[in-house]
């Protein structure tokens, strides 16, 4: 079985020379070492050397400088919005306090779905919509940044 030891971030690489894909929900783009498949069938390693989160448009190079593309998967998710921002800031406080993974883009945040949570946003006067899409939330406070403060 081959082995991918290595990430290079998109754009980092020269698009069109990869091998194959491999598509990921947000679950398995956020891994160390896991036995995958890539979408032509070939199982292999992934052994990284720390959690990662790979991104739409990563390579990952086997040890024979092979490259294969991560596709990000679009997966059920429930968009939410609000009237106004402060009611959107307030859900967004709710649904962290329960330590959920939550994306916020731009005017409205994106959950798994989640019947008790939709209910509550409900509640405090947000609209959910159910939608597919790729799930990118926010990494956590605790999570390391790619960036250097100087």
């Amino acid at each position: 079985m081959r082995t991918v030891r290595t990430r290079l971030p998109a754009g980092s690489w020269p698009r069109g020379e990869e091998s194959g894909t491999i598509r990921l929900d947000h679950d398995l783009r956020h891994r160390r070492r896991l036995c995958l498949v890539s979408d032509g069938g070939e199982e292999f390693l992934l052994d990284l050397a720390e959690t990662t989160r790979l991104e739409d448009g990563d390579a990952l190079v086997f040890e024979d400088g092979t490259l294969l593309r991560v596709i990000a998967t679009p997966e059920p998710l429930l968009d939410i919005h609000a009237h106004d921002e402060r009611a959107l800031v307030r859900i967004a406080w709710h649904l962290g306090n329960r330590h959920l993974a939550v994306e916020i883009a731009g005017d409205h945040l994106r959950i798994r779905p989640d019947p008790v949570i939709a209910a509550m946003v409900e509640g405090l006067g947000g609209h959910v919509a159910e939608i597919e899409a790729v799930f990118t939330p926010e990494s956590g406070a605790y999570a390391a940044h790619p960036h250097e403060h100087g």
